[in-house]
């Protein structure tokens, strides 16, 4: 059962249960008498699902209905059925609200295990509430080094109660470069970074792109910090035309790149590649763009093509993209894997932990977790830090077909099991 919260876009309801039809697959849990059930495990969600980044919670709601569809009655635990709910609050792309909507599930609510996800500005806020609360916290969609770094973990000793899956700048990088040495440019690359958790980190001296792009060869111009939701960007265009940039990169939400990108075409600054993270991951946001939304490149953390199968519901990659589409009447979107795989880490824990309502318990099956999901293998232990798993990453472009624009892989040396789909092409 579920709880959506009231300050949200939606209204307060409950989630059926399994009544057939939406998965294929048969429920994986046994359902034990009603006389043998516990006392209800709680589980906290906080995603944004208004606000800028709000496309990266577009598919929670119908996830959170296929989980719970698999749950049904409950999850079975040392001969015990322990019926789950979920209570879901809305970030609404703000730091500072994630930060309230986590403690008041920890400290209102009551959650046993905290699931957050969708960039720093939730994951970050959320996990540092779980922290000092020490309350099981498991986290996804955010490069681990904004999440880390960003919450000032120290690797030689990380964190106690926080642990995080997705991939790194490190992996976004090699892709990037992959995607970049395909086509013919003068390699010399354009930053765009905001002032934000994600911006500081993807531009930082040391550990963001600076240093490898250079190693790599690529001469990069970063004209400093610019805040989101920016009205001009003429300054950075500029600037870009001077070092006679023929590739532009960075990390934005989609309002930001698309304002560079109409006053590009204005003060006619026409790279050959752009390749950014974060705007370009929305089939919406990059038709939004009209035509010139054709032939933009970005990483791809997730997609039909990925060959991962869902540990709860034995879906493919596609058949998730699939049932999606079929239920929402919309395209598919990179997050609809990790908004899974997140319940799939959570529910295999809660399974696996000797007493799935005492913290320390579910930090113990946390810590042990080895599980194939749908995003790929999840395991703490082999990460670059100890709160960190990480998971594949290749790159692609939006091409246009003949039922719209669609995300093809393009470039796959960073992750060779996933199948590359076509070839980039310069812009026009």
């Amino acid at each position: 059962m579920s709880k959506k919260d009231s300050t949200g876009p939606h209204t307060r309801r409950d989630v059926v249960k399994l009544a057939g039809g939406l998965i294929a697959a048969p429920a994986v849990l046994r359902v034990i008498p009603a006389n043998a059930q516990s006392a209800a495990i709680k589980i906290g969600l906080v995603s944004p699902t208004t606000g800028p980044i709000a496309a990266f919670g577009e598919a929670d709601d119908f996830i959170l209905k296929q989980v719970t569809q698999v749950v049904g009655s409950g999850i079975q635990n040392n001969g015990k059925t322990y019926p789950i709910q979920v209570i879901s609050k809305d970030s609404q792309s703000n730091p500072s609200r994630a930060a309230e909507v986590a403690s008041e599930l920890i400290l209102k609510d009551k959650v046993d295990l905290m699931i957050a996800a969708n960039t720093p500005d939730t994951t970050n806020p959320v996990a540092d509430q779980c922290e000092v609360n020490e309350v099981p916290c498991i986290t996804t969609n955010c490069p681990w080094q904004p999440y880390f770094f960003g919450r000032n973990g120290d690797p030689a000793k990380g964190f106690n109660w926080t642990y995080h899956f997705f991939w790194g700048l490190e992996d976004v990088i090699g892709a990037f470069t992959g995607l970049w040495n395909s086509t013919p440019t003068n390699k010399s690359v354009g930053g765009l970074f905001p002032n934000d958790a994600d911006g500081n980190a993807w531009g930082d001296a040391e550990r963001g792109l600076p240093k490898p792009l250079a190693a790599a060869g690529f001469k990069l111009t970063d004209p400093g910090r610019y805040q989101q939701l920016s009205p001009d960007f003429s300054a950075q265009i500029a600037a870009f035309k001077r070092a006679d940039v023929e590739i532009v990169t960075g990390v934005m939400i989609p309002p930001d790149f698309a304002t560079f990108w109409a006053q590009a075409a204005q003060q006619g600054f026409k790279p050959k590649v752009v390749t950014i993270g974060k705007a370009l991951l929305f089939p919406s946001a990059v038709e939004a763009l009209g035509p010139r939304g054709d032939g933009l490149t970005t990483e791809i953390w997730w997609s039909p093509s990925h060959p991962f199968k869902s540990s709860l519901t034995g879906q493919s990659a596609k058949e998730l993209c699939d049932a999606y589409t079929a239920a929402t009447k919309r395209p598919w979107t990179q997050p609809i894997g990790f908004s899974h795989g997140l319940y799939e880490v959570a529910i295999d824990v809660l399974k696996r932990a000797k007493d799935p309502k005492n913290a320390k318990s579910i930090l113990e099956a946390i810590v042990a977790t080895n599980v194939n999901t749908i995003v790929g293998p999840v395991g703490w232990g082999k990460g670059p830090v100890k709160n960190v798993s990480k998971t594949p990453l290749v790159s692609g472009q939006w091409t246009k077909k003949a039922s719209g624009l669609d995300l093809v892989i393009t470039h796959n040396s960073t992750a060779p099991n996933i199948p590359v789909g076509g070839v980039v092409r310069p812009l026009t």
